[in-house]
């Protein structure tokens, strides 16, 4: 269809309107901080984890600022109800109710059965991100974890992994959050990693509980048994995928992304190449709600407007299809949302093996090993080794390019290894899976994703908030741990003052700490076109990678930073 040609779309869709948020909890005492120019920026993150602490005893838990509907709370439907948690309906104007069936895996209750959508009990207090992420998340949660174990809030830790062992139990898995529109999806595989951050943190105070290790091994080999199971295999490579239950518009996404959906089904028009396989034709007659996508359909005038020919006599109703629904919601479980890396818009990520999720199965299984043979248990430690050597080869298989000297993405459906340059890269690093010959070849590949603020998550700037010129902490934290795994200590402090320089700066003039950061100018502006166009105050993974740096990197890179003076916004 060329490009001149004037169309008009008129598109139907469901929007939803915010519930304002409630008070915060009270802070908590600050940390002493080590170098008296940092003092503010470590008690904004020592005070954070108090006021982003949720628990089922305090209203502000239950709101949903995604969602504009009264509060419910759910809870499972075998569970009985305890007197403390009733008085919250009288206490905080919510209702509790119980969930419709007992759920033993993702997929066995469809999401939009929900009205209106509520949050999911959990039984301990949890760390959220802030802002709109009032919910306790799935990959969020490693890297908060990494931030509490270094501020010594074990217990809280601790009852974060048993949150999701509750999740587990009765919600199926792991999920992207404690939402009921989550129930159809996971998140990112970083169970075993939490479970060895505590576990290993209270060893080192003569605490290491072997009775709580065995507890947890057994969650983490469901954990790993979910990704290796259909429908998360990836084909027949051995490997793993992102797959949502769901093929329909995101709820979540429906407030703050009110024209994401727009957006992608008008650049499909644009561009028929990737939008026939990913448009539905309705006939004349359709019921839209039977429509694939239902909430998000168009109507296409496929002829010149003139000022002599005003109406349109030939009417396209098109509807995006549920396969690129699958795939956008998919792509939210690789918690990569939105990017361009599996392809436009992410309307192939459930045809990818990913390197970021199989590396971290390839950790898991690293990981499962050493806590099978702290238990004991020689013979499951050496099984799981075997499974990681296995995998380890087919990562390198499929996802290596020797050429270019990166990881990337398998497409198993074309049998095709994509060429999107991505911070996913560092993963097998990371990991511990790639050579010294692999990691020296990504390593002369740092400029390209190396700017100013940071890394970059790509050096493709597309509009979209998981590619340039965004720079966000769970990627620093994998790549400059991945650099010091594999002897780039120079490169990895280089990078992780570059970051932290650009939270202090931005601190030292706002007054708090967001979810993401322009790498370019080392700025907070976040003007997306695809994905919600805010930049989130809080924030809960940004503020734990700080710590975590403060403490990897040498004291004279610290005493640096604390001397840098506020520099004007660009």
């Amino acid at each position: 269809m060329p490009r001149s040609m004037y169309r008009r779309f008129l598109f139907a869709a469901v929007l939803l309107f915010a519930i304002p948020l409630l008070a915060n909890q009270p802070n908590e005492p600050a940390l002493a901080p080590p170098t008296e120019g940092l003092t503010p920026i470590l008690t904004y993150i020592s005070n954070g984890w108090g006021t982003l602490t949720r628990s089922m005893t305090d209203c502000s838990t239950i709101v949903d600022s995604k969602i504009a509907a009264k509060s419910i709370l759910y809870v499972p439907a075998d569970f009985t109800v305890p007197d403390s948690l009733r008085a919250l309906e009288t206490k905080c104007n919510v209702e509790i109710k119980p969930l419709p069936k007992v759920i033993h895996k993702l997929g066995e209750i469809d999401t939009n059965t929900f009205y209106p959508h509520g949050l999911l009990y959990l039984e301990h207090p949890y760390v959220v991100p802030g802002g709109r992420f009032n919910e306790m998340y799935g990959w969020d949660s490693y890297f908060i974890i990494r931030g509490l174990v270094q501020a010594g809030k074990l217990d809280l830790a601790q009852g974060m992994i048993e949150n999701f062992f509750f999740e587990m139990d009765h919600y199926g898995a792991i999920l992207n959050a404690n939402r009921t529109y989550y129930l159809s999806r996971s998140q990112p595989p970083f169970l075993t990693s939490m479970i060895l951050s505590v576990y290993n943190a209270q060893k080192a105070q003569g605490k290491g509980d072997r009775a709580w290790l065995e507890h947890a091994y057994a969650y983490a080999l469901r954990d790993h048994a979910l990704w290796n199971t259909d429908p998360h295999l990836a084909g027949d490579t051995g490997l793993s995928r992102y797959y949502d239950f769901g093929d329909q518009p995101a709820p979540e996404s429906l407030k703050d992304e009110t024209d994401h959906y727009q957006k992608v089904a008008v650049y499909f028009i644009d561009h028929p190449d990737t939008g026939n396989k990913l448009l539905v034709t309705r006939k004349p007659g359709d019921n839209p709600a039977d429509a694939a996508g239902g909430r998000y359909n168009l109507e296409l005038c496929d002829v010149p407007m003139t000022m002599a020919r005003t109406h349109c006599e030939n009417i396209k109703q098109l509807s995006l299809s549920r396969d690129y629904y699958r795939a956008d919601r998919s792509m939210r479980e690789s918690g990569f949302d939105v990017s361009f890396r599996f392809s436009v818009f992410g309307a192939e990520t459930h045809h990818f093996a990913p390197v970021c999720l199989n590396s971290l199965l390839y950790k898991s299984e690293k990981d499962l090993e050493e806590m099978a043979r702290t238990l004991g248990k020689s013979k499951e430690a050496d099984e799981w080794k075997a499974q990681a050597a296995k995998r380890q080869k087919q990562i390198v298989e499929f996802t290596w390019d020797a050429q270019r000297g990166e990881f990337f993405d398998y497409n198993f459906t074309d049998r095709k290894r994509s060429v999107y340059e991505y911070a996913s890269t560092f993963y097998p690093l990371f990991a511990g899976l790639a050579t010294p010959e692999q990691a020296a070849a990504i390593v002369k590949n740092l400029s390209h994703f190396e700017r100013p603020g940071g890394l970059l998550c790509s050096p493709y700037d597309t509009g979209a908030q998981w590619d340039a010129p965004y720079a966000w902490a769970p990627l620093q934290l994998v790549a400059v741990e991945g650099l010091r795994r594999y002897g780039y200590k120079t490169e990895a402090d280089r990078l992780s003052y570059e970051f932290l320089s650009t939270i202090a700066q931005n601190f030292r003039r706002d007054g708090d700490i967001r979810e993401k950061y322009n790498a370019i100018d080392r700025s907070t502006d976040a003007s997306t076109t695809s994905g919600y166009a805010i930049n989130v105050i809080g924030f809960g993974w940004t503020n734990a990678i700080f710590l975590v740096f403060m403490d990897e990197m040498p004291k004279s890179e610290v005493d640096r930073l604390a001397k840098e003076q506020p520099a004007p916004k660009p």
